[in-house]
């Protein structure tokens, strides 16, 4: 079985501002973007999931217009709380500290811990797997992360340091018997680096 995790295009937000699922829309980009991913997915995909977030859905929608997508909040990027849509660098460092000691543990004011996001898209992508056809996965980069550290036997706190998955990027997984490979296809470096964090850090 192939499975295809699909990481979203660039979202319509300024750089330094906290995001998870607020709903963001995509960059006037988004064709061209979805245009060179088209080129790295096979014909044979039956199933596909996403997250209802649209800048996941616009683009499942547009990659595979002839399947039903089924749409899963299990994949919606980290619930940030309190903190979306705020610049991180005005979020109380007091506030932000515990967090930034303990990203995967401590849980973010009104939202979720890394690995609270972790356990619920672990628990989808299991179900999503008892699927024997090829699969795509639409998502963001935290629960695509979140899958590979998970296939690969990382641990959690390292998947950022490990998995660089830029905008768009495409990932091949193959799952065998009672193990996974996966080959990274697809992966522009954008020319404004992502900020996920207060730029103190």
């Amino acid at each position: 079985m192939e499975i295809y995790l699909i990481r979203h295009t660039s979202p319509l937000v300024e750089k330094g501002i906290c995001y998870g699922q607020t709903d963001l829309d995509v960059t006037e980009t988004f064709l061209s973007e979805a245009s060179e991913i088209k080129a790295f997915l096979p014909s044979s995909i039956h199933h596909v999931y996403s997250s209802p977030l649209q800048r996941c859905a616009k683009l499942a929608k547009e990659l595979f217009p002839q399947i039903n997508i089924e749409w899963q909040n299990d994949l919606m990027e980290l619930h940030c709380g309190s903190w979306e849509m705020q610049y991180w660098d005005d979020i109380p460092k007091p506030e932000i500290q515990p967090w930034l000691e303990d990203y995967i543990h401590t849980i973010v004011p009104g939202g979720e811990s890394y690995l609270q996001l972790y356990q619920r898209v672990i628990n989808r992508f299991e179900t999503i797997c008892a699927n024997e056809q090829s699969i795509a996965i639409v998502a963001h980069g935290g629960v695509l992360r979140s899958i590979l550290a998970h296939i690969a036997d990382i641990p959690l706190k390292d998947a950022f340091s490990v998995f660089h998955l830029h905008y768009g990027a495409v990932v091949k997984i193959i799952a065998g018997t009672n193990k996974y490979s996966y080959e990274l296809l697809h992966n522009i470096v954008p020319a404004l680096k992502e900020q996920h964090r207060p730029s103190f850090t």
